[in-house]
C-alpha cells in the first residue's frame, strides 16, 4: 500500500503538498489545542490555564512535528528542504485556529477523537511539508519519508497531547 501511495504521490505537483500543507496544519493545531486543553481542564478546571496549555502546546509541539523535524529529516536525506514556519508567516491565521481548537476541547471535551485527528493530519502535513518544500523526490525518497513522517509524528503528538498537559497539572 505503501509503494502505491509513493507512485500516486509521486505523481502530484508540489503545488497540490504545498495546498494540502496550507490546510492540513492548520486543521492540525485545530485539533491538536482541542485534546490538550480537554485533558488539562478535565484535570484542572482553569479556562485561561486550558487555553494558554492548548494554544502553546499546539503551536509549540504542531510546529516541531509538521516543520521543524521533517525540514531537519528533509536536509539529512539531501532533499534541500527549505524552511516554512506558518505561525511566523501567518500569525493571526494560526494563533486564532489554535485558540478555537482549545475552546472546542474546553467546551466538548473529545479527547479520543482529538487525539486520533490530531495524529492523522499530523502525518500528512508532516509528509506534505517534505513533499512541497522540498527538491525533486523520488519514490525512494518518498518511502524514506514515510518512515521518517511516522517518527516525527508519533512521538511529539502523544507527548504534546498528553505529557505536556500533565506537567503542568500538580495534583497526582
Amino acid at each position: 500500500v505503501l509503494v502505491a501511495l509513493a507512485f500516486v504521490f509521486k505523481l502530484a505537483s508540489n503545488e497540490f503538498f504545498l495546498s494540502g500543507f496550507e490546510i492540513i496544519h492548520p486543521l492540525h493545531v485545530l485539533v491538536s489545542a482541542a485534546a490538550t486543553s480537554a485533558i488539562y481542564y478535565k484535570y484542572k478546571r482553569s479556562f485561561v490555564g486550558a487555553i494558554l496549555i492548548g494554544v502553546v502546546g499546539a503551536i509549540l509541539i504542531g510546529s516541531i512535528s509538521d516543520v521543524l523535524l521533517p525540514w531537519i529529516a528533509g536536509n539529512l536525506f539531501s532533499f534541500q528542504t527549505i524552511l516554512h514556519l506558518p505561525i511566523i508567516e501567518a500569525p493571526l491565521l494560526i494563533l486564532g485556529i489554535t485558540v478555537v481548537g482549545a475552546l472546542f476541547g474546553i467546551y466538548i471535551g473529545l479527547f479520543k477523537l482529538n487525539h486520533s485527528l490530531h495524529v492523522f493530519f499530523s502525518v500528512f502535513a508532516s509528509l506534505f511539508y517534505i513533499l512541497a518544500f522540498s527538491s525533486e523526490v523520488g519514490v525512494i525518497g518518498i518511502l524514506v519519508s514515510s518512515l521518517v513522517v511516522f517518527l516525527v509524528v508519533y512521538v511529539p503528538c502523544c507527548i504534546s497531547d498528553i505529557v505536556f498537559p500533565i506537567l503542568f497539572i500538580k495534583k497526582p
